[in-house]
């Protein structure tokens, strides 16, 4: 019986090998709301298309960069959004990254340059509660909602087995 194990294990693990790089999954991809925004709560930038952060949000942002600046990240998206760019920004300052925007819709495409450009990298994404729940099951994690006014997530997915951990972290 060990010795059917250990063909079983061996086998799998030429399999694995075999697979080519864009089929196998990141190490652990980051994923969070973008930070409070500016035309919440009666702000005078109530309705603007683009608002940037508000205070609470820039504090958000920067705790953020504390929390995964010795995290490995090799690489940040964001949407085009102001308020995404404004989350990842003081990370990707940290990192000396250019935070990699992609169109807030297109969650095809993120998984894809994901796959593709990232293969085994650790990565943040930043989104919106209306996109981060289709990205974290697009990377193989379970349901998730995100209320309107939530803005404390971050969700530590690890891809290749699809374990999610839910963290809730204040500015």
């Amino acid at each position: 019986m060990t010795r059917k194990c250990g063909y079983c294990a061996a086998l799998m693990s030429v399999i694995f090998l075999c697979l080519p790089v864009q089929a196998r999954a990141q190490k652990l991809v980051f994923v969070v709301r973008h930070a409070e925004r500016a035309d919440v709560g009666g702000s005078q930038m109530l309705g603007q298309p683009d608002p940037p952060l508000s205070a609470a949000g820039k504090m958000r942002a920067a705790r953020l960069a504390v929390m995964l600046g010795d995290a490995g990240i090799k690489a940040i998206f964001a949407t085009e959004f102001r308020r995404t760019q404004d989350t990842a920004g003081p990370l990707a300052t940290r990192l000396a990254l250019a935070v990699q925007k992609l169109p807030a819709g297109d969650t095809a495409d993120l998984i894809s340059r994901l796959r593709k450009e990232h293969a085994e990298d650790i990565l943040l994404v930043v989104g919106h509660s209306n996109t981060v729940p289709a990205i974290i099951k697009a990377l193989g994690g379970p349901d998730v909602t995100i209320a309107e006014d939530e803005y404390d997530n971050l969700f530590v997915i690890v891809p290749g087995t699809g374990t999610m951990t839910r963290i809730r972290f204040a500015p």
